[in-house]
């Protein structure tokens, strides 16, 4: 039902719009043939002002920005004089280089740019280090359970050391469905 509803009003705002127009008997019985109402665009005359040209321009353009909160650092300059421009930018690249470039355009040569890269930080020289032998280890002594066998001391390996208790370990250690105690 709804789309005989759209269907009608769409007819209807077509009869109204004069796209679709009543027959007419006029020519044998035949209906006229209908025509689209269409306004006729209407020309608009643009005038262009010409009052502003300067024929040999100039101007000189800086800017720098040095944020410490989020680290942004960048600068331009950027001087012209008639057709010749030169100027340069920098910026702090992700890879912790800042990257200058230095470029001049002008009608004979075109535009040229010249860049260069320089670590931001210096490589620090590290001091020789002597390399001392680490302490060995040794295991906790072990406690005697009621019997009079004996117990072996040994040495663990270097930064090893025996557990006195048994632990569960966490359950992101576990395996799936059994525990796990070290």
């Amino acid at each position: 039902m709804a789309f005989k509803l759209l269907a009608f009003s769409a007819l209807v705002a077509a009869a109204q719009a004069g796209i679709i127009g009543a027959p007419y008997a006029g020519y044998g019985g035949y209906a006229a043939p209908a025509y689209a109402k269409v306004a006729a665009p209407v020309a608009v005359a643009k005038t262009v002002v010409a009052d502003d040209y300067d024929p040999h321009p100039q101007y000189n353009f800086a800017y720098d920005i040095q944020d410490g909160l989020t680290g942004d650092s960048k600068s331009q300059h950027e001087v012209r004089d008639g057709d010749v421009v030169q100027g340069s930018y920098s910026l702090v690249d992700p890879d912790g280089t800042k990257r200058t470039v230095e470029y001049t355009a002008d009608p004979v040569n075109g535009f040229n740019a010249v860049v260069h890269r320089e670590p931001l930080v210096a490589k620090a020289v590290v001091p020789a280090v002597a390399k001392v032998a680490a302490p060995v280890a040794y295991a906790a002594p072990v406690a005697k359970v009621g019997y009079a066998a004996p117990v072996a001391r040994y040495a663990a390996p270097i930064g090893y050391g025996a557990p006195v208790a048994k632990i569960a370990a966490p359950i992101g250690y576990a395996a799936p469905g059994a525990h796990y105690y070290h």
